[in-house]
This record gives structure tokens, sequence and C-alpha cells, in this order.
């Protein structure tokens, strides 16, 4: 279906493989393209319950092409974000359902920012994550400006921002950007056991939760306390819920069907 991507949908889950190796999976047209539509395809798949983004070979994802955009010639940069990757970073989050970042190798710039737009990161111990930007006299794009203050805080993000410093896996998870690092062997299992676990979860649920924790970090505690009985009531009518309720009465675990 794709030139620049693997979209494999297995049991619940799909899975989203940047598949341009011989340059780390760096964006150029055709991926950021590629991507708008499996992001939107997985979307509007009622059998896909759960998100898995993740490169082939050894990067995660580099960040823009260079060359590629070198090559196509001088080009609004601001114009190139609101088309290629601002659309996919709205994607990610507006996505009623879980996308869990398979970071296997390094994510740099905008794959850095595609990475912590996700809901849950694991990583391989090989990974690393640079907000690589500076390094040619840029400033931070497709969503680091919001994501990586509100996760380190405002003191680290300036350094990470103006001096481009390269995190470990571990690092990274230390300072609260990646949820779990394992080895690089473990690393298949560990991501298809979290997406197992969210391929059976209430999915609706997940997807308000989304929603509300993104306006937690940005609106006032007046306007999330009616926000969250907005959609607490949305919830309350789902089959999940009266599965929920149900399993809970008659001492079972719940089978839940993402309804």
């Amino acid at each position: 279906m794709y030139e620049t991507l693997i979209l494999d949908i297995q049991q619940g889950v799909a899975t989203i493989t940047l598949n341009r190796p011989n340059v780390y999976n760096a964006f150029n047209d055709a991926l950021s393209y590629d991507l708008q539509d499996a992001l939107k395809q997985v979307e509007k798949n009622k059998e896909v319950r759960a998100v898995v983004l993740t490169g082939a070979g050894k990067a995660f994802c580099s960040g823009q092409d260079l060359k590629a955009a070198s090559d196509s010639g001088k080009r609004n940069l601001g114009e190139s974000l609101h088309k290629r990757y601002n659309p996919i970073i709205r994607a990610i989050r507006n996505m009623p359902k879980p996308v869990i970042c398979k970071l296997n190798g390094v994510a740099a710039g905008a794959g850095c920012s595609l990475a912590l737009a996700c809901d849950v990161i694991i990583a391989s111990e090989v990974a690393s994550m640079i907000e690589i930007f500076i390094n040619i006299a840029l400033v931070l794009d497709s969503g680091s400006s919001y994501f990586l203050p509100r996760t380190v805080g405002y003191h680290r993000a300036f350094e990470l921002a103006t001096k481009a410093t390269k995190l470990s896996a571990t690092e990274a998870r230390n300072m609260g950007l990646i949820n779990k690092v394992v080895t690089a062997e473990e690393l298949d299992a560990a991501v298809a056991a979290e997406a197992t676990f969210y391929a059976n979860a209430p999915t609706k649920a997940i997807g308000l939760m989304k929603k509300m924790l993104t306006k937690g970090m940005t609106e006032d505690l007046d306007t999330v306390l009616d926000y969250e009985a907005y959609c607490q009531e949305i919830a309350g009518n789902t089959s999940d819920n009266a599965e929920g309720i149900q399993a809970f009465i008659e001492k079972r675990a719940p089978a839940f069907k993402g309804e």
C-alpha cells in the first residue's frame, strides 16, 4: 500500500513501521504523506484498538531528510510544517486509541517529536533521543516545544533544545521522557505485551482520557472539572462500562470490546 512505510494489522493492533532504513527513516515528502494516510486508516478501522509506531533497521526516525529537502530547493519551512508534520502530530494526539512508540533506535529532531507525541514509549537500551534542530540553527518543531517542557520542566527543556544534548534511553527514562527501557532482544516482546494489554482494554474510555490529560495540562481547574463530567457521562453509556460493572459483580475478568 505504501512506498515508505509498512502497515500491519493483527489481533486489534496496527503496527506502522517507517521504512527508509538506508537514511535512518528520515522524513521526505512521501513518508510524511504516507504516515498521515496510515494514521487516518488505523483511526477509521474499528478492528484496531491499539497502534504501534516504530522504525525499520537501526533507527526510529532521524527527522527531516536534509538531502531530499536540499534537492527540492528552497522551501517555506512554516508551510512545510503545516502540510507535512503538524497533521501527523495532531493525528496521533487526536487518535481515540493508544499509540505506543517502539523506540528501536535514535529519535532525532522531528523524529524525537514524533516519539514524544505518542502515549507510551518503550525503548531499547540502544535507543537515544536528541532535539537536534539547533545544530542547523533551527528551532523545535512538530510539537517538541509543547511536549518537552511539560515533561521535564522549562530549564531542562531549554538545555536539551539549545545544546542538542543526546540522551541515552536510560537517561531519557530517568527524566520521564520514556516509560520503559529493555534490552534490544526484549523490545519486541515488551511492546507486544503492552499492545496486547491495550488491545483488550476499554478503548473508548482510553480515547477520552487522552483528551482529558491533554486538556488538563493547559486548562484551569474549573474547565477540567466540567470536561471530566462531560467525558464521564459518555464513558458511563458505553458497553464496556456495563461489562466492567457486571464483571466486578460476578468476580471475573471483564471482556472489553472497545465499545
